[in-house]
């Protein structure tokens, strides 16, 4: 039997297997379809409730508690077993959203988010550590495709769901319909995992002080924001870096690494990547303003503001597609045009998001473009901090990719409220808040992926 042939996607896909693989898939797709739904819909939910300072805070709190929700995850395995652990990240989830449904004031909506990004983090982190522990090693690469398909699967129903309720006038169904789902994933979660993984007698050492000082640095920055003061916002943004370079002195130290040696190094080919990938990733964080702008400024309806927001993740996955599988030679090309490519929209979008008389089409092309450079030398990125990784510590860096990109998302958020609320989102508010935090937001931001051109040229040189 070939690796290709059909018969191995039916035995994944049939029998035990494929329930497992449902609700594996199922894990993963609850918090990425949330994600988009969430996005399409808050421009109607500040309408209704307020709370428009905190707007960017929905993105922020989701992001940093699912980094500790990822990180619980494993501990949660060693002392409950998968059963259990899923079980107990499903109820936070669904308790979080219950919440939202709910929520009469941005405030309380703010905490609801709080409880889906706990229990989001902890069952993206559970579908992939589940993967070797109940398929047979020849099913491994097929479980995690699938697994990671959902996000593109995301890609085309959150929208949906978000901008047919957005638009009746009923956004907080938008957070029901998620419910059922979560109620037959639990069903599929109990008949099919046992307590496997459990043991309580080893031994997790657990960076559970240092994840928490990455949500603290956003968190300063965010609240940072919500002040006037330049003084203030400087502070914000000088604190939360202390709490990073405090951050990096102790990972220095540990017995444990976060991240492997030469990755807090900007001189270490490994330091580059992961600074090319962070901030590329925060190029991608303007998303969160999308729907907004689009609505107020070009009068789109929130269904199509939905999908011409998802234009950026359905870049990111077709400029994966594309480069992948690519020869040394035009590997180092992609890691450069990448952060050309992206820089580029980001530079387009600063010129005509504000303009109400933008083809829709220029924006959609320009929105793609911001995601596709990041895709095109994603792959290239990822591989690269595998082979710049010490040999004893490759674990380590590949784990911590998904950590920093979380990061690089909950930090992009933050300063992006931070950036639009300095630029007017706020005060004045309305059509020529938007209008001057649009220039605002992506004024800033183009500078993100241009960074990494540089970072680019280095890594084409190593890679040639």
């Amino acid at each position: 039997m070939t690796p290709s042939s059909p018969a191995s996607w039916g035995a994944l896909l049939w029998g035990r297997n494929g329930l497992r693989s449902l609700a594996l898939a199922g894990g993963v797709a609850v918090h990425a379809v949330n994600m988009f739904i969430a996005t399409t819909i808050l421009p109607s939910v500040v309408q209704d409730i307020g709370g428009l300072p905190w707007y960017a805070w929905n993105t922020t709190l989701f992001v940093a508690a699912s980094i500790m929700g990822s990180s619980c995850a494993p501990l949660g395995i060693r002392w409950y077993g998968l059963r259990r652990t899923f079980l107990l990240a499903l109820l936070a989830f669904m308790g979080g959203t219950v919440i939202c449904g709910l929520a009469p004031s941005m405030p309380w909506l703010l905490a609801g988010r709080v409880g889906q990004g706990l229990g989001g983090g902890m069952l993206l982190s559970l579908s992939y550590a589940t993967v070797p522990l109940v398929f047979d090693q020849s099913l491994w690469s097929r479980a995690m495709a699938l697994i990671s398909g959902m996000w593109g699967v995301a890609t085309l129903s959150g929208p949906a769901v978000g901008g047919l309720f957005a638009e009746s006038g009923h956004w907080r169904w938008a957070f029901w319909a998620v419910l059922p789902v979560c109620v037959l994933l639990g069903a599929l979660l109990v008949t099919q995992l046992g307590p496997m993984g459990r043991d309580r007698r080893a031994r997790l050492e657990a960076p559970l002080l240092r994840m928490g000082l990455l949500v603290v640095s956003v968190l300063v920055v965010s609240a940072a924001s919500l002040y006037a003061s330049w003084l203030v916002q400087f502070a914000g943004v000088a604190g939360g870096l202390l709490l990073v370079l405090w951050l990096a002195r102790m990972d220095s130290r540990a017995p444990r690494r976060f991240l492997p040696e030469g990755a807090w190094s900007p001189r270490h080919p490994l330091g580059r990547r992961y600074a090319m990938i962070g901030l590329l990733s925060i190029g991608v964080t303007t998303e969160v303003f999308v729907p907004y702008f689009l609505q107020v400024l070009h009068g789109q309806s929130p269904l199509h503001a939905g999908y011409l927001s998802a234009l950026m993740s359905a870049g990111w996955s077709l400029g994966t597609f594309a480069s992948s599988g690519r020869g040394p030679a035009c590997v180092g090309r992609l890691l450069v045009l990448g952060p050309i490519l992206s820089a580029a929209s980001l530079a387009g979008l600063y010129v005509f998001m504000p303009d109400p008389q933008a083809p829709t089409a220029l924006l959609a092309a320009l929105l793609l473009g911001v995601g596709t450079g990041v895709g095109l030398c994603w792959p290239h990125l990822l591989t690269g901090v595998f082979r710049a990784a010490p040999p004893d510590q490759q674990n380590i860096a590949s784990a911590a990719i998904t950590t920093l990109q979380l990061y690089a998302i909950a930090l992009g958020a933050s300063v992006a409220g931070m950036v639009a609320n300095a630029g007017g989102f706020t005060d004045p508010g309305g059509w020529q808040g938007a209008r001057q935090a649009a220039w605002a937001v992506y004024g800033v931001f183009v500078f993100a992926p241009a960074l990494a051109i540089r970072l680019g040229w280095q890594a084409r040189r190593e890679a040639a």
